[in-house]
């Protein structure tokens, strides 16, 4: 079978045979769970009839544990009785109780499912149950009824979001600055106003899925169809949602389908008194580095449960999509732990765990049939050839990819070497190299960046300085450093690394410090687990100039639609200078991450001669720069004798500018060629990206060949 995968990625022929394995797994299995239903839309029902269900006369509550003896239904609704109200055990697995009366249940009452197995008797919260507390006396968590009469008032119809995807990562609980959770209609109150200011266009939603040990950060789910109460009820979340939309905003769900809690009671780990109805059994099950456990991809069961998870969160919340939690560990039977991915060997082989390549591709096709303005984004660190291609021409379906290399990257310049000591090819590999046809998210920082033990890129580059310098009035060559080398990162990462773009809630200023949950260790403090919106609010702090340069920097890639064009032309990188300069979007990005010289009359190649003008700088005095770069100089663009065409401009220390061509330019010059030679396309082939090496650089020409001799302004260091 011949697919478009392997014209896109030719290494990718001598695994045709694997090609094949992927997508027969996947025809088959979709063949197998719609033959009764005919889509795999209607397949994916199961919170429908699983859970707790108001009827036209009563209720209704069914549950699949195939290996329960027994079942009974307790709560507040029988005085807790535990054998009351036994269950009805019929075909595959399930059981159900019906209960007559519109008053047999009250809505937000208490109640949990006793299963009895092998003589044991077990206490579990109901598998589909949309709403779970904790008891603040007793710390039991408990299951609640949850099926309000009146629908939510939805006032998003038809709505669809603005692309390409900026995404604000989030996390509701930490996203106010007192010591305590927040909630979701304190986020979108207060919050989703400064992202929507921001011009983010989309929120990705971390931590929402029930899960008891809040420093997981969302990443132990016990309650899959459950939305986190710390933060409020079902219809706080929808709330927030709908105003979103109503924004403009799209909003996406940090899903974790790759493991679950090891909780038995509040969880649905040993539901039935097994430990193989939703995991595999014995080891297999045992997530060891994350002490979680891993689903059985193989049993339709499973996948009905996920599949409709994920129906669930689109169609009662209103989701646009999903980023998925933890994919690298569910492509491989030793979820890539410890393994360097310098071969394409490593990616079909028996290390790798078809049935979780199947649930990825179905799960894919069933959120877009949904949606097919739905997003979803896998995060996955192995490159798996395919991931962001469609089903039908051999791949999984993620429309995204996370670039995890990026942060990466940054963190190793930061820690490793001194700033005139970076690697600026490195740098153009890592921003620019990715599978060819596959889209990927770029990013300098997430939230993982940001956890205790490591540190956000501000704090890193300042540390202990931010506490007594970041006063307007203050003077720091440190705080200067940071502030200037900060708004470099993000923007050579925004318009080189990716389709799409993300940021952590905060990091958008510089916020200091690390993320910290309430624990033990720190005496249960929320200190570090909040989001201090006074910094950036405050007029006489420098917090203010980083999160204007954020603001205007996507508004100018928006403008210009740099994220739109995928491919980026290295006109030209020296090393001894630290400058490199790029075409992207028929704009020319320069960068000097000198840190102690500046540049008078440094020549800059251009694909035309033209008038040119500066558009966006990082020295503006309103992004604490000190207007050093010229927005109203006119550069006359000329053919040189070498054939080169450009101008000379000033680069100053540390700052960065884009070049944009006048419109108003003779027609003639508009339609001219870009100059061919010096240009490399960053959609280079996989084969580079999956091995880690050097894909063929662009010439790296002399001074004399490249620029007229520049004059250099030597500065100190800062």
């Amino acid at each position: 079978m011949k697919y478009k995968i392997m014209d896109y990625d030719p290494y990718l022929k001598k695994y045709e045979s694997d090609l094949d394995l992927r997508a027969d797994n996947y025809n088959k299995k979709y063949q197998e769970l719609t033959a009764k239903d005919g889509t795999l839309g209607e397949f994916a029902n199961g919170d429908e009839y699983y859970g707790i269900h108001r009827t036209a006369d009563g209720w209704v509550y069914r549950e699949w544990a195939p290996a329960a003896d027994e079942m009974y239904f307790t709560g507040e609704f029988n005085n807790w009785n535990p054998v009351s109200h036994p269950m009805k055990k019929l075909d595959n697995g399930d059981f159900e109780i019906v209960l007559k009366g519109k008053d047999a249940l009250k809505e937000e009452s208490r109640v949990l499912a006793i299963v009895r197995h092998a003589g044991q008797t077990l206490y579990r919260i109901p598998s589909y149950c949309h709403r779970v507390v904790q008891d603040p006396a007793t710390i039991q968590w408990y299951g609640v009824v949850h099926d309000p009469e009146q629908p939510f008032p939805w006032e998003d119809q038809n709505f669809h979001s603005e692309m390409p995807p900026y995404i604000y990562e989030c996390h509701v609980g930490m996203a106010q600055e007192e010591g305590r959770v927040g909630t979701y209609r304190e986020f979108a109150d207060n919050i989703l106003p400064r992202i929507q200011k921001d011009h983010y266009n989309t929120i990705q939603m971390m931590a929402v899925m029930e899960h008891p040990y809040y420093g997981s950060f969302g990443y132990q789910v016990t309650n899959f169809f459950a939305v986190s109460s710390r933060s409020g009820t079902p219809e706080d979340l929808k709330y927030l949602v709908n105003k979103a939309h109503k924004m403009g905003i799209r909003v996406l769900l940090d899903v974790v389908h790759s493991h679950a809690a090891r909780n038995t009671r509040e969880g649905i780990n040993e539901f039935d008194g097994t430990d193989y109805q939703y995991f595999h059994a014995g080891p297999e099950g045992d997530h060891a580095a994350w002490g979680t456990k891993l689903f059985d991809y193989g049993k339709n069961h499973v996948l009905h449960f996920l599949l409709s998870n994920l129906k669930y969160w689109m169609t009662e919340y209103h989701f646009d999509g999903f980023r998925f939690d933890g994919v690298t560990s569910m492509l491989y039977k030793d979820h890539g732990l410890g393994t360097a991915f310098d071969s394409y060997d490593k990616y079909f082989s028996m290390n790798t765990d078809t049935e979780a390549v199947t649930y990825l591709t179905l799960a894919n096709t069933l959120i877009h049939q949904i949606n097919p303005y739905a997003i979803t984004i896998a995060e996955d660190m192995s490159g798996m050839p395919g991931m962001c291609i469609p089903q039908k021409e051999g791949g999984i379906g993620f429309d995204y990819r996370l670039s995890m290399g990026v942060p990466d990257m940054w963190i190793r310049f930061l820690k490793d070497y001194r700033d005139e000591d970076w690697d600026l090819w490195k740098m153009w590999y890592e921003l620019t190299t990715r599978r060819p046809h596959e889209k990927v998210i770029g990013y300098a920082e997430s939230h993982d960046q940001a956890l205790v033990g490591d540190k956000t890129i501000m704090f890193r580059l300042c540390d202990k300085e931010m506490y007594w310098s970041m006063s307007k009035n203050t003077q720091s060559i440190v705080i200067d450093r940071g502030i200037a080398l900060h708004k470099m990162i993000r923007f050579v990462t925004l318009t080189l690394a990716g389709d799409g773009y993300l940021n952590f809630m905060g990091n958008e200023f510089g916020h200091p410090e690390w993320i910290d949950f309430p624990r033990e260790g720190n005496g249960w403090s929320y200190h570090y687990c909040r989001r201090q919106w006074s910094l950036v609010d405050n007029h006489d702090l420098k917090y203010e100039w980083l999160n204007q340069f954020d603001n205007d920097m996507i508004e100018f890639t928006k403008q210009y639609h740099v994220l739109d064009a995928r491919k980026a032309y290295n006109l030209w990188t020296h090393e001894t200078d630290k400058i490199l300069i790029y075409d992207k979007a028929d704009l020319t990005f320069a960068f000097n991450f000198n840190p102690s010289r500046s540049f008078s009359g440094y020549f800059i190649p251009v694909g035309a001669e033209g008038r040119y003008q500066v558009s966006f700088s990082s020295d503006e005095a309103k992004f604490g720069g000190q207007d050093r770069i010229s927005e109203t100089v006119i550069y006359k663009a000329m053919k040189f004798p070498d054939g080169q065409i450009g101008f000379l401009a000033y680069l100053p220390s540390r700052t960065c500018c884009v070049f944009r061509r006048l419109e108003d330019a003779p027609a003639e010059e508009e339609s001219a060629k870009k100059a061919a030679p010096q240009k490399k396309d960053s959609d280079t082939t996989a084969h580079t990206a999956a091995a880690g090496k050097d894909p063929q650089p662009a010439k790296r020409k002399t001074a004399a060949g490249r620029r007229r001799k520049a004059a250099t302004s030597p500065e100190p260091a800062v």
